[in-house]
């Protein structure tokens, strides 16, 4: 007899599958379009750095883009100090001294949030093109460039490198190493149907004129990179995910800076998708209003109840079941083993359950090796380290990090950036 309980475990199965299987076969069918344009003319840029509390990586950052490879004269740089209590200001000025040839800025504001202080810069802005770039963030010299060569019609709002971890050193940073991979082949595939959802703060190039003509950044948003990419989707405009160039950023290095980082990612996706709500199943806006929105809407919530499904029939039940058949016997566990080995029979197996198992596990295997050749990565030793504690527990600290959002949210908490 199929129990309810069996019904949603296929359940799962089943929708992990179809997801699966449908970005596989978008990948197979077609490519994203990466056709570049060789630049003619260097056009004017302007890169802003918001930067609160970043005195360890600022100097980095800025540094990394006085050496793109890119004329010195047809680029500035706009760093917003964002009400700093620390050495990011003095640090800043230091850099600038330290390089009277390039044109850099610095504009001092008190404490308002990373939308308000990348809208002042896009206000001082003199670039026809405007790159945002996060304080713990740097680039490789010839990004800019390569970038730039995507911007081929003038519907091409935004053009994203691939963003990446260097040298993950602990347990956790090694998780979300490989989870940056992974992330960066979805959406690559995401780019085909025209789905990419959010353009992260680290080096993503907009024309300018596009982000002025749709009002700037949310300033009261915890996502702004995922608002103004959905306000960009909501205009018409298309986004190009680029794999020929990476900027590196700096994880989380403990659990509690994860999931404070992950709590204001995920309620801030939450809070944009309800924001963006009307888009949801409205033919006009394609397959990211198919298939894109929905998913914002309802992963998260299908995550935190998985967890707790997926805990409570592979774990707690049997666990429960085992002790309470112990305590009959008196604990005798070395007996209940013996006599279990002693009656096994091949006809015991749930060949059902091991056939959907080893399924996952081959198409999980075909994700690692596709997402590893789409963003360059090679295959080490670092690689056989980060994978498997990437698929045994990012899912269960995603999990977890979701069921504080949905905690926060029923109690009516939002913290700022």
């Amino acid at each position: 007899m199929i129990t309810t309980t069996a019904y949603i475990i296929w359940g799962i199965y089943f929708v992990f599958l179809y997801f699966i299987i449908f970005w596989l076969l978008s990948f197979m069918v077609g490519s994203p379009d990466s056709t570049r344009i060789k630049l003619k003319k260097f056009p004017f840029v302007t890169v802003a750095i918001p930067a609160y509390n970043e005195e360890k990586g600022i100097r980095k950052t800025i540094e990394s883009v006085i050496n793109l490879d890119y004329p010195k004269d047809k680029i500035e740089i706009i760093i917003v100090n964002d009400g700093s209590k620390d050495k990011t200001s003095i640090i800043a000025l230091n850099v600038i001294k330290d390089n009277p040839g390039s044109k850099i800025f610095l504009i001092n504001q008190n404490n308002s949030g990373k939308g308000k202080a990348l809208n002042v810069a896009l206000k001082k802005a003199r670039g026809e093109y405007f790159v945002s770039l996060d304080a713990d963030s740097d680039v490789r010299n010839d990004a800019l460039k390569i970038l730039l060569e995507y911007f081929k019609d003038s519907n091409i709002a935004a053009v994203l490198p691939l963003m990446k971890i260097k040298q993950p050193k602990s347990i956790i940073e090694k998780i979300q190493w490989a989870e940056y991979m992974v992330n960066l082949f979805y959406k690559r595939l995401m780019a085909i149907l025209d789905c990419v959802q959010v353009t992260p703060g680290p080096f993503s190039v907009y024309r300018t004129n596009i982000l002025r003509k749709i009002g700037g950044y949310d300033e009261n948003n915890l996502t702004e990179d995922m608002e103004i990419t959905l306000k960009l989707q909501k205009n018409d405009y298309r986004i190009i995910q680029s794999n020929q160039t990476e900027v590196y950023t700096n994880p989380p290095k403990t659990l509690k800076a994860f999931f404070k980082q992950r709590n204001r990612w995920y309620k801030g996706t939450l809070i944009n998708a309800y924001k963006y709500r009307s888009m949801v199943f409205n033919k006009k806006y394609g397959d990211f209003g198919f298939i894109q929105m929905p998913r914002l809407l309802v992963e998260g919530f299908l995550a935190v109840s998985a967890f707790f499904i997926v805990g409570y029939v592979t774990v707690v039940r049997p666990l429960y079941y085992k002790v309470y058949n112990y305590s009959l016997i008196n604990y005798d566990v070395y007996t209940s083993v013996t006599m279990a080995f002693s009656k096994f029979s091949l006809l015991d197996i749930d060949y059902m359950n091991l056939f959907l198992s080893l399924a996952m596990m081959l198409i999980v295997i075909v994700l690692i090796y596709h997402a590893h050749k789409q963003t360059n990565e090679q295959f080490s030793f670092n690689s056989l380290i980060a994978i498997p504690l990437y698929v045994f527990f990012y899912s269960i600290l995603a999990a977890l990090a979701l069921l504080t959002v949905y905690i926060d949210l029923i109690r009516g908490k939002r913290q700022r950036w």
